[in-house]
């Protein structure tokens, strides 16, 4: 972990950087059995990792280049408890154990780097902090006084299966409320303990909802916890995260909470809400939690928490959410002609699943912030003239907000009603049929087209003397911030009734279809948990839901974007059950290009809401952005690891093309995809602060267990520099005595190979203000060769050039045949330049020992090369091959590429 302050002039350049503990060794048999390891974590120094009782410490400090010769000193200060003893640490002046260093040197700091080591034998408990000087003669600086950083803190690791599994929550919350019903129940997830915990809570009074809270206790009791994260209700539509260290505190509702023990033990809490008309948070009263629970039932029901107990977050998190399926789907509310119906669409044909991976892999544009509020004919159709005219070749297009016909009455669009279908008559005066029609004929590379609508039709609802109001049986519902908003209509809406919901959207989305829509956006869910009314929320809620979930998969299949609606009831009734596709879900507040303060807001708010809607079934949408902005390329590399889709939203004519060919890539059909991870981006380091000026690091992975590749992608969200020591552990996915190379997007330099029992498997990162940058971590396969004695080691790099490269792996497979060639078998979901790590490229000729075909065909030699940014590695121009070959694929949307190493010499092209 990296601390920094700003330093002023009189203090001088120097900046100590980090602190790590790297793992070394196992404990020995004459260690504790429960004992695994150890975690260095915060507040202030050190780095989350795992580490055995004796280590080598790594120390880095960075100094200005003209003072990297002077005699400095560093010095660790350690203590388990009782007094505070001192450990100088060495200077370490052989490079070839220095971390390793990928990025470009104008990316990186300015300073110079001096490492300094030391052995330690770890205790329990251990707080510790630095001290250094560039002199003896000179004042010792602490790093608490220098930079502001805080002690670190050393923590135990226990392997729960390795201890007596306890079966009172009591153990685990100090003063757990006794009026609470605690049971133990079976998790789902090895190696962790799961309870389920109620509160009875009275029926609603009328049209009155009940509303009670409930003391619940304090995790491990005041002061016994060193860090915890919460998931708030930051407005109603959207989630946000809370992180604090050793006093719990909320300034909103929580849907989820977690607390580190200082034993190192992770404690997750979770309300459920979306059955029986329940609704459970978690507030802080006095650093304790308590739960909020709100019952909309005419009849008396129960508030429900799940805690899950676990060796590390993830595990604990997924015991709770795993429980919580059940729950759901014991609770199911449809009925049962549409749960049929929801079987009938969830399994789907081949080309079902064709169109799913168009409209999740395919770039989109989006006329949100591109166009403006005022949608016009004339403004969508010169947008996608100018797309296609710059050759954006974009799949999917969204029509967002102000197509439609509303009335305008009362004071901003939380007034306005939805009048008919059809779309606004000055506006688009040939209707919207026409103007579909019109974007299909011209640009037939876009396959599908999305419009924009409120869950309830509008921001206001339906307007009451238009045509829609006249046609459905509707109701008058209140909004319980009206009086807060001193709305001028008293905050009513006009909504279409119970009984009439299915057959209004079922009507909507069929006069759509006509028009040539494939594709909606729903918007503004939330309005539903706004409405005061217990008995409208009990008959609105769920009903509005379900007839959305069926019309969508109806009318649309999958193509549908579920929108502003982070509410817990939907969060648990419609996105958490898995009896329907997933589908794309907004998973965090808005992109606000006009607000310099809100874009590393968004993706750390997005990486760590990920941690919650990863377990979900949708696809997390992280919004769009624009590829022309201060901001653009740190959005863009946040899209290519968040496991979602990416929009751009660019005004017409104002594009990066270099930046979105990071992005993207061409078909052999001429279509432009993303390259999409197969596992869900999220943040690595759920509990630090967003001002602990920490650099945000985003993981994910791509491929099979074992053989697939760990993908960080590093967000510097603090307003100065800050660099840091990354352990190879600390990528997802990855095997203990697995050799591995990490490439650097940036520069395209690559590791020597490492491994996790290495004494310093360790990447130096830095990054500037805005700055940003994508490691992946590639597994080696090695095949060793008798005759010689020696073994070649490959691996895939993927695309390069590409800020997801590996993501552009359909299927991977390396073999060896009798005639000791190597094959590497590799499929593409684009054209672009394919890498290939071989080891023993520098010490051969490859142009006699390597073959590279396609569809069978060997390519010219000229469309190949060795990178000028490592020797080791051998460029596969897939793309130009493919055109000067002018191949085809037919049906097929993938490369085949056959690489075949050490083959014998054979006459090429």
């Amino acid at each position: 972990m990296t601390e920094q302050v700003p330093i002023s002039p009189a203090d001088g350049n120097e900046v100590f950087q980090a602190l790590y503990i790297p793992k070394q060794k196992p404990p020995t048999s004459s260690d504790d059995p429960s004992m695994k390891a150890f975690l260095s974590t915060f507040p202030g120094l050190g780095q989350i990792t795992q580490v055995a009782r004796e280590s080598v410490l790594t120390a880095l400090l960075e100094v200005d280049a003209g003072r990297a010769q002077d005699a400095w000193e560093v010095s660790l200060w350690h203590s388990d408890g009782t007094e505070w003893r001192e450990t100088p640490m060495e200077l370490s002046k052989d490079a070839k154990t220095h971390p390793i260093s990928l990025q470009s040197p104008n990316l990186t700091t300015n300073l110079s780097k001096v490492y300094f080591t030391t052995p330690l034998t770890v205790k329990l408990p251990t707080r510790f902090t630095i001290k250094f000087r560039n002199d003896p003669e000179q004042t010792w600086k602490w790093i608490k006084e220098h930079q502001g950083s805080l002690d670190g803190t050393v923590l135990l690791k226990i392997v729960t299966a390795q201890e007596p599994i306890s079966s009172s929550l009591g153990d685990c919350i100090q003063g757990l409320n006794p009026d609470l019903e605690v049971k133990n129940l079976r998790s789902q997830c090895p190696g962790t303990i799961l309870w389920s915990v109620e509160a009875s809570v009275d029926a609603a009074d009328g049209e009155k909802s009940t509303v009670k809270d409930i003391n619940f206790g304090v995790p491990w009791g005041h002061n016994k916890f060193s860090r915890w994260f919460a998931l708030i209700r930051i407005w109603s539509p959207w989630l946000a995260p809370r992180q604090g260290k050793d006093y719990f505190g909320l300034d909103k509702e929580a849907v989820m909470c977690s607390f580190l023990s200082k034993t190192g033990k992770h404690l997750v809490l979770l309300g459920i809400s979306g059955v029986d008309d329940v609704i459970t948070l978690f507030t802080a009263v006095d650093g304790k939690v308590n739960l909020h629970i709100r019952n909309d039932s005419s009849t008396g029901q129960v508030g429900r928490v799940l805690v899950g107990l676990g060796d590390d977050f993830e595990s604990a998190n997924a015991a709770v959410m795993y429980q919580a399926r059940s729950v759901v789907a014991t609770a199911e509310t449809l009925s049962g002609e549409q749960q049929k119906e929801l079987e009938a669409m969830k399994t789907g044909d081949e080309t079902t699943k064709v169109w799913a991976e168009n409209w999740y892999d395919g770039l989109t544009y989006c006329t949100w912030n591109a166009l403006g509020q005022r949608l016009t004919e004339e403004k969508v159709l010169n947008a996608v003239e100018t797309l296609a005219r710059n050759k954006i070749n974009v799949t999917n297009f969204i029509i967002d907000d102000n197509w439609q016909s509303i009335d305008y009455r009362g004071h901003g669009q939380f007034q306005h009603g939805w009048n008919e279908f059809e779309a606004e008559r000055e506006a688009f005066p040939n209707g919207l049929k026409h103007l579909i029609t019109n974007i299909r004929e011209k640009h037939p590379s876009i396959q599908h087209i999305a419009v924009w609508h409120a869950i309830l039709g509008y921001w206001g609802g339906l307007s009451p003397d238009g045509k829609l109001a006249k046609t459905y049986n509707t109701v008058e519902a209140v909004r319980e911030d009206a009086q807060r908003r001193n709305l001028p209509l008293g905050g009513k809406l006009t909504v279409v009734a119970k009984e009439d919901v299915g057959k209004f959207y079922n009507d909507f989305y069929s006069f759509l279809s006509s028009c040539g829509v494939d594709a909606v956006k729903t918007d503004a869910q939330f309005m539903l948990d706004t409405i005061v009314s217990a008995k409208h929320r009990r008959d609105l809620i769920s009903t509005y839901q379900d007839a959305w979930t069926i019309s969508t998969l109806r009318h649309f299949g999958v193509k549908a974007i579920s929108c502003m609606s982070q509410t817990p009831q939907i969060l648990f009734h419609s996105q958490l059950p898995q009896n329907r596709p997933p589908i794309l879900v907004r998973n965090s507040d808005d992109f606000f290009p006009e607000i310099p303060t809100s874009h590393t807001w968004h993706v750390w708010t997005n990486a760590h809401n990920a941690l919650f809607t990863q377990h979900l079934n949708l696809l997390p949408d992280w919004d769009m952005f624009q590829t022309v902005h201060e901001y653009s390329g740190f959005h863009a590399a946040a899209r290519c690891v968040s496991g979602g889709p990416i929009y751009i939203t660019d005004v017409p004519g104002q594009h990066d093309f270099d930046l979105i060919n990071q992005m993207t890539g061409p078909t052999p059909r001429g279509k432009t995809v993303i390259f999409r991870p197969s596992v869900v981006g999220k943040v690595l380091d759920q509990y630090n602060g967003y001002d602990d000026d920490t650099l945000l690091l985003v993981g994910t992975y791509h491929g099979a267990a074992l053989t697939g590749t760990g993908i960080i992608g590093f967000f510097n969200v603090s307003q100065r520099p800050i660099s840091e020591l990354i352990p190879l552990s600390k990528f997802p996915g990855i095997v203990e005595m697995q050799l591995y190379i990490v490439r650097a997007h940036s520069s395209g330099l690559i590791s020597p190979p490492i491994q996790v029992a290495d004494t310093t498997p360790l990447v130096f990162v830095s990054l500037p203000v805005r700055g940003y940058e994508i490691l992946s971590a590639y597994p080696l396969r090695g095949f060793y060769n008798s005759n010689t004695g020696s073994t070649t080691w490959i691996a895939t790099l993927g695309l390069l050039g590409k800020m997801a490269g590996a993501a552009a792996i359909v299927d991977n497979r390396l073999t060896k045949l009798e005639n000791g060639r190597i094959v590497v078998d590799t499929h593409l979901k684009a054209l672009g330049v394919l890498g290939i790590y071989i080891s023993s490229l520098p010490e051969t000729k490859w142009e006699e020992s390597v073959i590279i075909c396609i569809l069978g065909k060997v390519i010219p030699i000229h469309t190949v090369s060795v990178s000028e940014a490592d020797k080791y590695v051998l460029e596969i121009d897939v793309e130009r091959a493919w055109k000067e070959m002018e191949l085809s694929s037919g049906w097929s949307n993938e490369v085949e590429v056959n690489i075949y190493v050490n083959a014998e010499v054979i006459d090429r092209p």
